[in-house]
């Protein structure tokens, strides 16, 4: 007798195998409903707190950006306020009388009435500003800069008492800019100013002189 081939004997037996894993998962899928813990449904519920509506605070308005910074100031000299009519009128013995003339004056005594206030004195050439570049210069320095980074300028006329060398003696302002900063950083250009002396035909006098000087922001 021929023994069958692997295939014939697979087929041969392939009905018990089948039926034996049958069971066999049957068995097992009983015991495993059976062992089971029972399982339910069990009730779930959620509270709803009450919402809190919250104010939102007022919209804030951004301001616009600030205006850009004038450049820093270039403070200006005025031109010196001469009086060009230094015509002296003719003096006669008719509009004069020699009854009536006052006792001349003597040096020391003129000297001493001009001193006390501005008054004019004749002259034939005017004093010139000798060192303005420096003068210039001072007035950067003595610039308030609270005043020259707002832009805030203004025009100071001083009085300036000259002797016959060409020193200044004395100051006094004349009229005011407004800023009593800029009024004091007038007076200080004082410490530094040099004149030529003013010329009365061949003669050096002391005069008083006035004096623009001018608080400007160039841009």
């Amino acid at each position: 007798m021929v023994a069958g081939t692997a295939n014939d004997r697979m087929k041969a037996r392939f009905n018990e195998w089948f039926w034996t894993s049958m069971v066999v998962a049957a068995v097992l899928h009983g015991a495993l409903f059976a062992f089971w813990p029972a399982m339910g449904a069990a009730d779930y519920g959620f509270e709803a707190n009450e919402l809190e509506a919250i104010e939102l605070p007022p919209e804030v308005r951004i301001p616009p950006p600030p205006k850009a910074i004038t450049r820093p100031a270039t403070p200006v000299i005025g031109d010196t306020r001469i009086d060009e009519d230094i015509t002296i009128a003719v003096t006669t013995f008719e509009a004069n009388p020699v009854n009536n003339l006052p006792p001349p004056p003597t040096s020391s005594a003129q000297a001493e009435d001009i001193t006390r206030a501005p008054m004019f004195t004749p002259y034939t050439v005017s004093p010139r500003v000798l060192n303005r570049e420096e003068v210039t210069q001072m007035l950067v320095r003595t610039y308030p800069s609270i005043l020259r980074d707002a832009g805030i300028g203004g025009d100071v006329n001083v009085w300036f008492l000259i002797d016959v060398d060409g020193a200044v003696l004395k100051t006094q302002v004349a009229e005011k800019s407004g800023y009593d900063a800029l009024d004091a950083a007038a007076l200080k250009v004082a410490d530094i100013m040099k004149f030529s002396p003013a010329m009365n035909r061949d003669k050096r006098v002391q005069v008083w002189v006035s004096l623009a000087i001018r608080f400007t922001t160039t841009r």
